[in-house]
């Protein structure tokens, strides 16, 4: 019986030895193809590093601001007579907009012209009489006056004929329409809106350590758009440290509209060297920015492929698609310009650059 036993447990320990060497062979050669694969390369698009001249500026989100812009409003009360002006219309200044109902004023204005045409007779009369010495001089006063106050009549109600009929102060261009025919207005009732947008100010802040490099008369570009500094804020803005600027830029086919954002860049004269590189071959991180150099490489077998290595880079300003690298890169080298994401540290790399990411100093995107 113990023979039994013990030649059941030889047997048993002998299956169980035999069981774990195989299962440790199959986990060393898993290993082994583990150790040995190689990830397939990644499909990048890349660029040739090249120097290139950028003017030195400043850029800012600005927005645009018409020079003069109002509310046309009522400035007394009345009923809407007659609208002659239609929503997005331009106009010059003087040009009527709405009348107000005059029938009482005009009544009341011939009333009064009577009125003073016959003191103005009276006083011409007694003007030849005072020279005979037919009249004292009190009564002469009084005639005289009395025309004085006729006039001041007159010219009173062609006044209110004149505020109820409400023109456009300034040359530009109208909004929509807030009046109906029939509509009664009350004083300060809004009409429409008017806008002049040639030229137009464009308003934007710069940093304060950046205040004494912008003057009066710096050229400013915006969008298509070129123009001039034409005042800077007399403070500081607390919240912000910035200090706000205003452009004054020719607008004359009235594509920039008061409340645009625009994207402004104050030209400071004479730029810099750098490489220019699309703002999609920067990887961002906290520690440093870093872009993918591809080059030759060799794999722990001496073997030689196409793969990446990352390099550190200082980079400086940007403009549209484009960003300055100051160091970090030189000329002629090959630059990954997109897939940036999912690359590593002498990954490999397949290059297929039939569709590239836009790299233009002044995009226009199709939507803008």
């Amino acid at each position: 019986m113990v023979k039994r036993m013990i030649l059941m447990l030889v047997v048993a320990s002998a299956a169980i030895g035999a069981l774990g060497f195989v299962k440790f062979k199959q986990v060393q050669e898993g290993m082994a193809q583990a150790a040995a694969y190689q990830q397939p390369p990644e499909a990048v698009t890349t660029i040739i590093a090249r120097n290139d001249s950028w003017p030195a500026s400043l850029s800012s989100i600005g927005t645009a601001a018409a020079v003069q812009g109002v509310t046309v409003s009522a400035d007394l009360p009345g009923i809407v007579s007659r609208i002659t002006f239609e929503s997005g219309a331009s106009v010059n200044e003087g040009d009527i907009l709405v009348q107000l109902d005059i029938k009482q004023e005009q009544a009341q204005l011939a009333a009064v012209e009577a009125t003073r045409d016959l003191a103005r007779l009276n006083f011409e009369r007694m003007n030849s009489l005072i020279n005979d010495g037919a009249i004292t001089r009190a009564e002469f006063d009084r005639a005289a006056a009395e025309q004085k106050e006729t006039e001041a009549k007159v010219a009173e109600i062609k006044a209110m004929i004149e505020r109820k009929t409400i023109r456009a102060p300034f040359t530009g261009i109208l909004g929509l329409r807030q009046v109906n025919l029939g509509q009664y207005l009350s004083p300060g009732t809004p009409v429409v809106l008017l806008q002049s947008l040639d030229p137009i100010w464009v308003n934007f802040g710069i940093p304060q350590e950046e205040a004494s490099r912008v003057a009066i008369g710096s050229k400013v570009r915006a969008a298509d758009f070129t123009g001039t500094v034409t005042a800077l804020n007399a403070v500081v803005d607390e919240a912000t440290r910035n200090i706000q600027v205003q452009a004054t830029l020719a607008n004359p086919n009235h594509k920039l509209r008061p409340g645009m954002f625009v994207q402004t860049d104050v030209l400071l004269g004479s730029g810099i060297t750098a490489i220019t590189l699309p703002a999609s071959a920067i990887s961002y991180a906290p520690y440093g920015n870093s872009v993918y150099v591809v080059d030759e490489l060799k794999n722990e077998k001496g073997e030689t492929y196409r793969g990446v290595r990352q390099q550190f880079v200082k980079l400086g300003p940007s403009r549209g698609d484009q960003i300055a690298v100051l160091s970090g890169v030189k000329t002629k080298e090959e630059v990954v310009t997109s897939g940036v994401f999912k690359l590593r540290n002498g990954a490999a790399v397949l290059v297929d650059n039939k569709v590239q990411p836009s790299n233009k100093p002044s995009p226009k995107p199709e939507d803008n």
